[in-house]
């Protein structure tokens, strides 16, 4: 050991013991670092810890890193670009940006909007679009950019000097509906079909969003649909929404797929909605972990460059120390201090550090900046992101919400919130970024635009151009698919010769066929959480292989068997684990494929029915805005199908939720001919017409004798009971009882048609009634229907009043009659399209939740069984005076009704 007072000659005498030592290391660490170099360091280092290990040390060695910058400033390279140019470019973007949401305020007030997030992020941003973002070129789909969606007024600022936007667009933010254009609160693709690629404010879904799509490029890829490329998917969010679930949902499987296409940008302006997002803690060393601890690339990018001076004079480590040791709530109450506050709070912890700045002034150590607001720094960051290969990379970038914002909001609890700023605050931000702008300017909020003869405009348009071309930009480039060919679906038409078959058994029959048509099968991406046995799916592990970035590194145990488990680089079927959300994101990937790769590519999400809306509602929203064309399928759906499983996987909800989203066309098919009709017109109009809808069908695990397309007199031709079924309901059986006292109309749907077809009978043999039967396949699909014949009546009453596709169906044969509905879903379904029908209607559905029992015990318990479905419609004709009291009397009695049984809704 060396002796101390050697040491307290070398470092000081007022040091104790522990200090001297802890010098003595470093001194001997930074001989060898700048001696045999930083691998050198790694050698020693694993050898200590080995030899402490050996010993019964626990490594102090974790998930963190010190908090300071990841790469040095001796390993930054040159700025490449034209820093003048683009922080006068940047000031005008943020004062532009900020004049859309304040003037916007000021001519409607509470229209809202965010000005405190782009002002932290614009550097990063502005990085990206001059060096880093590529467009769209006809050899290259361009680089997929998530942009966090409270900063797009800076976006929009940006499109208005590139002059893809006009002054009134800005004008108009958050003001869609006026006559002159406006522009959408967030990223709206739905809303902006040639603007925006993908939704991504809130809820934490762009960042799963991101890392599904750079694994859906390396899918195509490894299946041969594409070239290889080095195109990149950049995912920008705040370190507040990583506080969602989704937002790290997928960030072992981007490792565990070396998805080096991808880096995030963690804008960690350390604040939330209402104040810091770690106030004792540090988010940045938090996300680090867990960035680290599920593979990834970590980069810090925390201390702009005039900090540089002051990590190379801090011999000692102090001022990293201090560092480590103040928390974020004080890293942002910094921001509003003043210089000698900061001098003496933070540098005066320790004496060195107060030496340390003892010669900078006041406004010096104010003026110290964050990382994510110098380019140098941010360059660096992006370029050693996109040289990494192996992994994906995170930049965790330390901004100031509301930067340059002053009083009027920079890191201020209520930034998030501010929309409007005083004219004091407004002159003071223009000042802060150099503008020198006119007073006329400052007080009615004009917006810039440098003359496109200027430096910085010939530089803006030069960039882009030197990048491929403008972003965001959502550009639609793709030949269509061929129609499915007839003969593929042509057995469905003649049903199953009596052999008992489930819908999702013909369902995964038509899938089988269309991934071996020549024209169409690989285009088809078959995806499944963990659950492809339980819908009979197991087959295609061997036709087309299980999709795995690595291949398969080991024989499966049932290697020997039919049906093995086969992954491979280019397998077509994706399984996602037991992982809804993933899967979710896996379709919504390869359903704007055809938008986002110029490759029209048709995602079958195969998965339990109660496992969809319920479960990841937010992503099938998403994906509807992300103008996606694929199929949702819920398996084992109804309320009584699944019986033993209970409450848990009982769907009988899905399909009314299913409403809400406006491209989504729902179907809840009873009969193969439907599953092979919807999923025909379907490929039909999302990749022949090109039609931005989702087809979202729900599939019974029950199984009957297929019918055939029903023919013969008194039906419509094939033709036209095909194009019924897709608008909603079409004829099934017609009663041949012409002479019976009465005639009803039996409605049923998915997995209860074998109910209503067996209560039919029963009213004909027992009863006399006449029952016809008509197979609803689509509740919503004749909602809609009979919403838009409404809307085209009151909307021109004199013109020839259109009428609902459902009365024209009934009202023939069932006008002033008795209509019974019998679903497996909620009787709201049924009761949505109520007003239409010609007649008495009495729904029946499964309100309540579900149990754990047999078909035939939970069918009787929601009352939607043979019997009910008898009753019912025996009740309604004697309420219409069709039949006779003791009819009722001895129907009860053989039906086994009872009066007193407990409402399953509530039970």
């Amino acid at each position: 050991m060396t002796d101390l007072a050697l040491l307290r000659d070398s470092y000081g005498t007022d040091l104790d013991e522990r200090e001297l030592e802890r010098r003595e290391w470093l001194d001997s660490l930074a001989y060898v670092l700048y001696e045999g170099g930083s691998e050198r360091v790694r050698e020693l280092l694993r050898e200590l810890i080995g030899f402490a290990g050996q010993h019964g040390v626990r490594s102090p060695v974790g998930l963190n890193t010190p908090y300071v910058n990841t790469i040095p400033p001796h390993e930054q390279p040159t700025y490449p670009g034209n820093e003048a140019l683009e922080e006068r470019l940047e000031a005008v973007m943020r004062w532009n940006a900020m004049a859309m949401v304040v003037g916007g305020n000021k001519r409607s007030p509470g229209i809202g909007g965010h000005i405190s997030t782009y002002q932290s992020i614009a550097s990063l941003f502005e990085v990206g679009f001059n060096h880093f973002f590529r467009g769209w070129t006809k050899d290259f789909p361009g680089d997929v950019v998530y942009y966090q969606g409270h900063a797009c007024p800076g976006i929009y600022a940006r499109a208005y000097l590139e002059g893809r936007l006009s002054e009134a667009h800005l004008e108009n933010f958050r003001r869609e509906l006026q006559d002159e254009p406006g522009l959408s609160s967030y990223p709206h693709p739905w809303l902006m079909p040639e603007f925006w690629q993908y939704p991504t404010v809130s809820m934490g879904l762009a960042p799963m969003m991101a890392v599904y799509q750079a694994r859906q490029i390396r899918y195509m890829e490894n299946r041969g649909l594409r070239e290889p490329s080095d195109q990149r998917v950049w995912c920008f969010t705040g370190d507040g929404e990583m506080d969602e679930p989704e937002s790290i949902g997928g960030l072992s499987l981007a490792a565990r797929d070396k998805l080096d296409n991808l880096t995030f940008i963690v804008n960690c302006n350390l604040q939330r909605l209402d104040g810091p997002v770690r106030g004792n803690q540090k988010v940045v060393q938090e996300l680090e972990g867990i960035f680290r601890g599920a593979g990834w690339n970590v980069i810090k990018l925390l201390w702009a460059s005039d900090w540089d001076a002051l990590f190379e004079r801090d011999e000692f480590g102090m001022l990293r120390k201090r560092m480590d040791e103040v928390v974020d709530g004080w890293f942002q109450k910094y921001v509003t201090e003043s210089g000698s506050y900061i001098r003496d709070h933070f540098f005066g912890a320790y004496e060195e550090l107060k030496e340390l700045v003892a010669e900078m002034s006041d406004e010096q150590i104010k003026s110290l900046s964050r990382g994510g607001h110098d380019r140098a720094k941010i360059y660096a960051a992006y370029k050693a992101a996109v040289e990494h290969t192996g992994q994906p990379t995170v930049i965790l970038a330390q901004t100031v919400k509301g930067y340059g914002m002053g009083k009027g909001g920079e890191a201020l609890n209520i930034a998030h919130q501010q929309k409007s700023l005083t004219g004091e605050q407004v002159e003071a931000f223009s000042k802060r970024f150099g503008l020198d702008l006119d007073e006329q300017t400052i007080n009615e909020l004009r917006f810039l635009k440098p003359g496109e003869d200027t430096p910085e405009m010939q530089y803006l348009h030069e960039r882009r151009k030197a990048l491929g071309g403008y972003q965001p930009a959502r550009i639609v480039d793709f030949k269509p698919l061929p129609e499915v060919p007839e003969e593929l679906v042509e057995e469905f038409w003649g049903g199953t010769a009596g052999r008992e078959a489930s819908t999702t058994m013909v369902f995964v029959r038509v899938l089988s066929k269309l991934l071996k048509d020549k024209n169409l099968g690989k285009y088809v991406v078959p995806i499944v959480p963990d659950e492809a046995r339980t819908f009979g799916m197991e087959s295609l592990f061997r036709d087309v292989g299980i999709y795995s970035a690595v291949g398969q590194l080991y024989e499966p145990v049932d290697a020997k068997s039919l049906l093995y488990y086969k992954e491979a680089t280019d397998g077509q079927f994706i399984q996602e684990g037991i992982n809804e959300a993933g899967s979710m994101c896996e379709f919504l990937a390869a359903a704007t494929a055809y938008a986002t790769h110029g490759m029209p590519l048709v995602p079958f999400y195969t998965y339990y029915s109660m496992f969809g809306f319920q479960r990841v509602g937010d992503f099938i929203w998403a994906a509807a805005d992300s103008r996606a064309r694929g199929f949702l399928l819920g398996g084992t759906a109804g309320r009584t199908t699944l019986n033993g499983e209970g409450l848990q996987h009982e769907d009988g909800h899905s399909q009314l939720w299913a409403y809400a989203v406006p491209n989504l066309k729902s179907y809840d098919p009873s009969f193969a001919y439907e599953v092979a009709e919807i999923i025909k017109s379907g490929m039909r109009e999302m990749h022949v017409e090109g039609r931005d809808v989702i087809y979202y069908l729900t599939l019974g695990n029950e199984n009957y004798a297929q019918p055939p397309l029903p023919s013969g007199e008194g039906y419509p031709s094939a033709e036209v009971t095909r194009k019924q079924i897709m608008k909603g309901m079409h004829l099934f059986k017609l009663s041949d009882k012409e002479k019976a006292p009465a005639r009803v109309a039996l409605l049923g749907s998915g997995a209860i048609i074998t109910q209503v077809l067996a209560a039919a009978e029963k009213l004909e043999e027992d009863y006399g009634i006449a029952a016809d039967i008509y197979s609803v396949s689509s509740y919503q699909q004749l909602y809609r229907d009979g919403v838009e014949a409404e809307r085209a009546n009151y909307l021109d009453p004199t013109a020839e009043p259109k009428k609902p596709f459902v009365t024209e169906m009934l009202e023939k044969r069932h006008e002033n009659g008795v209509v019974v509905a019998a679903s497996d879903y909620l009787r709201a379904c049924p009761e949505s399209i109520s007003r239409w029908i010609p007649a008495t209607l009495i729904a029946l559905g499964t309100d309540g939740f579900g149990r754990s029992e047999s078909r035939e015990a939970l069918r009787d318990f929601f009352e939607v069984d043979t019997r009910h479905i008898v009753f019912s419609a025996l009740g309604a004709l004697y309420r219409n005076g069709k039949i006779q009291e003791d009819v009722i009397a001895k129907a009860k009695k053989d039906l086994a009704i009872d009066p007193n049984k407990k409402d399953p809704l509530i039970s």
